[in-house]
């Protein structure tokens, strides 16, 4: 009986006031990490400044990364000259090398063999140790294992590079070119330039300081026009719509600003300390993004109070 009681009371104060929301105005926010662990060496803007697009923001020390950056270069140059080496197979001078190799490999052969066929007979008749004729026939093999050996080789060079080795090179010098690559982009994002029109809204790092890789050198706002982000509490989520309109009322000014629900988050969270409402504190509620269409918006500054009415009649 007391739930209903409840539930009546909600209904009728729902019926005669407008769905309503608190949150702050923000604007779209555009972080700037540092690309590499360099000291600051110049900044170009201080907070609050507008700024266009490609402007200077903050100049890193270039001196490491550019030696880096000419490291790679070489590497990925020396492994080029591999492939071209590669590519252009053996020399004639190396030919020539395995066949006067091969040559006499052959001759110690036929030394090795007459002397193993001098010392057969002898060995028959006990003139000689048995040990010698074993150790000339060994030799006698060993010579024209040699000549083997030194045949194959000069086969290897006659038909020229393996094509898998001219895989293997073209994919090092790819991976050269590519490592290069990369280092010429980080040393590009050593001077950072704004990527949109905006305002710088912070700077954390100072002049001489080196920021960790990754940590926001500069924050800036971008966009047309600023947003109120605001917690829907949980009675009135399924009043609110994407596209539904809304009165914004900024904190400080008296007249509202017309906006539009341009976003509202499925899963619910507890809601914030500055955006309770009476028993409403232990209830869950929806983060939701109020696009301001209309008044003078570009001056709105971000993170001033906002209390948004969400339209009973449904969108625009």
């Amino acid at each position: 009986m007391l739930l209903a009681i409840a539930a009546t009371m909600l209904l009728a104060a729902c019926g005669r006031d407008a769905p309503q929301a608190l949150g702050t105005l923000e604007w779209d926010r555009i972080a700037l990490p540092a690309p590499a662990a360099e000291k600051i060496v110049r900044i170009d803007v201080r907070e609050g400044q507008r700024v266009n697009a490609g402007a200077r923001l903050v100049q890193l020390e270039l001196a490491r990364t550019q030696s880096q950056l000419a490291a790679l270069q070489a590497q990925a140059q020396q492994a080029g000259e591999v492939l071209t080496e590669l590519e252009a197979g053996p020399r004639a001078e190396e030919i020539s090398q395995a066949k006067a190799r091969l040559a006499a490999a052959r001759a110690q052969a036929a030394d090795a063999r007459a002397f193993s066929n001098r010392l057969l007979p002898l060995g028959r008749q006990q003139l000689v140790a048995a040990s010698d004729v074993d150790r000339a026939r060994a030799s006698a093999d060993s010579a024209e294992a040699a000549v083997r050996a030194a045949q194959q080789e000069l086969l290897e060079l006659e038909r020229g590079t393996r094509i898998e080795q001219i895989a293997q090179g073209r994919s090092a010098v790819a991976a050269a070119q590519a490592q290069a690559a990369t280092q010429a982009v980080t040393l590009e994002k050593l001077d950072l330039v704004a990527p949109r029109a905006g305002v710088v809204d912070s700077l954390p790092y100072r002049l001489g300081d080196q920021a960790p890789v990754g940590a926001p050198l500069a924050i800036l706002l971008v966009g047309d026009a600023p947003h109120a982000r605001v917690y829907v509490p949980e009675p009135i989520r399924p009043d609110v719509q994407v596209g539904q309109s809304a009165r914004v009322f900024v904190g400080g000014r008296d007249e509202a600003l017309p906006g539009r629900v341009r976003m509202i988050r499925s899963e619910p969270t507890f809601t914030p300390y500055y955006a309770l409402i009476g028993d409403d504190a232990s209830r869950l509620s929806y983060l939701a993004e109020v696009e301001i269409t209309g008044g003078n918006r570009a001056t709105l500054p971000a993170g001033v109070p906002v209390r948004v009415e969400f339209a009973t009649g449904g969108h625009e």
